[in-house]
């Protein structure tokens, strides 16, 4: 049974998602505060952490830090806060994903389902379909071939790839493609992004796959 820790100080939206979540049989503790979380997720080892940002003692970005000190336990972002300085924070500090208040109860359990399934062991050799094409991360390889894709472009695609239903920020990706002295310069994400869809998606200019989170990143749908 999957273990989620749920972190709000608001008590009625802690109410909804246990029971929500008790009720697709995950097994839930939920926490009203940043102190408490951090001792509850130490205790009771969660295989999945919904956190609110806003909370009465810790900043919520305080408690993602202080779990990423020790645990790669996936962590979904669930806040009032919509500007894009504090989603990109909360993804550079280690958040997987970032869900607006107010939410829809189906989107977050669609969230939580995809970051679970990201979490989840890879295989040796992963393929993954975008569209109608097979690409083998083990082989850099596309459909055997039949697509040519720069180094450049294959680092991004399989950044992305091998992160399946998760939001990569901007940040991280310019860094571990480009390098750490690259930060603001989202416009080679754009042009490369363009360039991938132009190569493996049906509709360029309606993707399927590789999405624009906008302000923040991107995602691949698998």
């Amino acid at each position: 049974m999957t273990r989620v820790l749920v972190v709000d100080d608001e008590p009625q939206i802690l109410r909804a998602l246990r029971i929500n979540l008790k009720a697709r049989s995950y097994e839930v503790e939920v926490a009203a505060d940043g102190a408490t979380a951090l001792r509850l997720a130490a205790s009771f080892r969660p295989d999945l952490v919904v956190l609110d940002l806003g909370l009465p003692d810790l900043d919520g970005v305080e408690v993602i830090r202080g779990l990423r000190g020790w645990t790669a336990v996936p962590i979904i972002v669930l806040s009032g806060r919509a500007d894009s300085s504090d989603k990109v924070g909360a993804l550079d500090a280690g958040a997987d994903d970032y869900v607006v208040k107010p939410f829809g109860i189906d989107e977050l359990l669609a969230r939580i389902r995809a970051v679970s399934r990201r979490s989840a062991p890879a295989p040796e050799s992963p393929s993954c379909r975008v569209g109608r094409y097979t690409v083998d991360l083990a082989a850099h390889s596309v459909d055997g071939g039949a697509v040519r894709l720069t180094p450049t472009e294959w680092q991004l695609l399989e950044l992305l790839l091998r992160n399946p239903g998760k939001l990569v920020s901007q940040r991280q990706l310019l860094h571990e493609v480009w390098g750490p002295q690259y930060s603001t310069e989202t416009n080679y994400l754009r042009q490369y992004m363009a360039r991938l869809r132009a190569k493996l998606e049906d509709d360029p200019a309606h993707p399927r796959h590789l999405l624009t989170e906008p302000g923040m990143g991107y995602r691949y749908a698998p």
